[in-house]
């Protein structure tokens, strides 16, 4: 019996990949999420749509993908205090002034407050990852025992990200250092040393 050689298949093209993510950028920056559709992309990638279709299940796979990528990746710090974590892992919200990443992310949250689907792949793809780096910071500095073991983690975790894009699309431009390191002295840390001090209490009888 003649035995039959098993050819591989086409190996994937990353650069190709990489083209087609800035082409959702540019697309994003350009119309906003609703405007864009996967055949704008396509096209301005020199591509065809099923290109797209076989490295994304759908549109907003392949914009949340493609603002992953141009956001920095949160590596894990490991500086030895909740302080220095904290730092460390918001020295990317203030890059230089950039335009684009601007219009990128005004594009984003428009798409955000109308589509159910975008929300879904955005918190689970991209919000999740970078909450889940915050979250270890945190059980360290527990650990460490910098901090009580009862605060809101959560909460703690959503303060600097949060205060960021306010003053993004407040703005139109990344806040500053000074204005980070406000926030994590003035806010995240007190909050988290002293996790029950704006508790409302009952009156004793």
């Amino acid at each position: 019996m003649t035995q039959t050689s098993h050819v591989p298949g086409r190996k994937r093209d990353a650069s190709r990949d990489d083209a087609l993510r800035q082409a959702a950028l540019e697309v994003l920056a350009e119309v906003g999420y609703d405007r864009l559709t996967v055949d704008a992309v396509a096209a301005r990638a020199g591509a065809g749509k099923a290109t797209c279709y076989r490295r994304w299940a759908g549109k907003a796979e392949l914009v949340v993908d493609a603002v992953s990528h141009m956001k920095a990746r949160l590596e894990q710090p490991d500086t030895g205090s909740l302080r220095g974590d904290l730092l460390a892992l918001t020295s990317h919200a203030h890059d230089a002034d950039d335009s684009f990443r601007v219009d990128v992310q005004a594009g984003l949250v428009s798409g955000l407050v109308r589509d159910a689907q975008l929300r879904e792949v955005f918190a689970e793809q991209f919000v999740a990852p970078r909450k889940a780096v915050f979250r270890t910071v945190f059980d360290h500095a527990i650990q460490r025992g910098e901090i009580p073991p009862a605060p809101d983690v959560e909460l703690l975790s959503d303060i600097v990200p949060s205060m960021v894009f306010h003053q993004l699309i407040l703005t139109g431009r990344p806040p500053d250092a000074a204005f980070i390191l406000k926030v994590i002295d003035r806010i995240v840390l007190p909050l988290a040393a002293h996790p029950n001090q704006n508790q409302t209490r009952t009156p004793s009888s």
